[in-house]
């Protein structure tokens, strides 16, 4: 018995070490799609400063198309400005999926909310004096305005989405357990793969085929707001009856197969 004791105790580690080398794995890619975003509105900040510089000088200048030139920087800084806060919402939904925590991350993320801000309140500094300098463009109060809308209407679109997206997979025993979405009969309380989930809008994907002749759902969801049935060729189709019912109890859903 001790020879067998001996023999399993490196396959036990070998498994250890696989497992801890794919949970490395899922943080370093889920560290370089955030820095990627980030590396990305900081690039955007860079060319709002690089626009604002050109404004200033042509302003303070002379030239036949120094109003041209003052709309197209102008107009520049508005729709990078629009792009960076929307990179900015989508690092922080990376953030809210990723199993990368912390606080540092979350001052990042602030940090960069007040500096689009400064640069809104740049913007409109620039339009006063452009004001104070008798040039005045119509097409730069479009441009503010439109910019203010925008993030209005983002904000608003960005919380709705949130509010209505859900995630789902299908699979079978063992494949939901390499990706630790079941652990026994636990579901969903370890460090899980939340990439192996596919994302959904919940007021949009109401049926779901699972390619399978056996099917049982694992995470709770009321049992009223949904039907589990076979089709002509007797595999199974969720279908949702009551989507804000069915995700009301979780968001992540669980179906094991064969």
């Amino acid at each position: 018995s001790c020879g067998n004791n001996e023999k399993q105790a490196p396959v036990d580690n070998v498994e250890q070490n696989d497992s801890l080398q794919r949970i490395i794995s899922q943080k370093d890619s889920e560290i370089n799609d955030m820095m990627e975003t980030f590396n990305q509105i900081q690039q955007g900040l860079q060319e709002i400063n690089e626009a604002e510089k050109r404004v200033n000088l042509v302003k303070d200048g002379e030239g036949s198309n120094k109003r041209r030139q003052i709309i197209e920087n102008i107009q520049f800084i508005a729709n990078t400005m629009k792009q960076n806060r929307a990179l900015i919402e989508k690092l922080r939904q990376q953030m809210r999926e990723s199993s990368v925590k912390g606080d540092q991350l979350r001052k990042t993320i602030e940090d960069l909310v007040k500096q689009i801000d400064e640069k809104d309140n740049q913007l409109k500094q620039l339009r006063a004096e452009l004001d104070a300098k008798d040039i005045h463009i119509a097409e730069l109060d479009q441009a503010v305005n439109a910019l203010n809308d925008n993030v209005k209407s983002e904000t608003i679109n960005a919380q709705d989405k949130q509010l209505n997206t859900a995630w789902f997979v299908f699979g079978t025993k063992k494949e939901l357990k390499e990706q630790h979405i079941l652990e026994g009969s636990k579901v969903l309380e370890s460090n899980f793969n939340k990439r192996y989930f596919t994302k959904i809008d919940i007021r949009v994907d109401k049926e779901i085929k699972l390619y399978s002749k056996s099917a049982r759902i694992l995470t709770m969801h009321p049992s009223s707001s949904y039907t589990l049935q076979q089709d002509a060729n007797k595999q199974y189709v969720l279908r949702i009856n009551n989507p804000q019912i069915f995700w009301s109890t979780s968001k992540y859903l669980v179906i094991l197969v064969k």
